[in-house]
């Protein structure tokens, strides 16, 4: 006698992972460094899609805040991160609101 669920399944199973998006389409997650009072890139290029994060190097803290507010972290101690990604093609500066002389950018292709 015929087992068709396994077969089935097999299917299902098969038609879910061609379904998926592949990891290798989305661009490669970026890290930018709070340290030195700075951002590290201070200008960034990257493709839409991408993951940046950043991280709080510095011995104070820190926030990263786009002056256009689509995005904003709470303040960044020692060690902690802030991720956001980037949807859409266009140009973000952002800042420090504790140290509003720390100035970067985003640029989003």
């Amino acid at each position: 006698m015929l087992r068709p669920l396994p077969f089935i399944a097999a299917l299902a199973v098969a038609a879910a992972c061609a379904a998926a998006p592949a990891a290798a389409d989305a661009p490669a997650p970026v890290t930018v460094e709070i340290r030195d009072m700075k951002y590290a890139p201070d200008t960034l290029t990257i493709p839409a899609g991408t993951r940046v994060t950043w991280v709080n190097r510095d011995q104070m803290p820190h926030t990263v805040t786009d002056r256009g507010r689509a995005f904003a972290s709470a303040a960044l101690d020692t060690g902690d991160s802030y991720s956001y990604t980037f949807k859409t093609p266009g140009e973000f500066t952002y800042f420090c609101t504790i140290h509003p002389f720390m100035v970067a950018r985003v640029v989003v292709k």
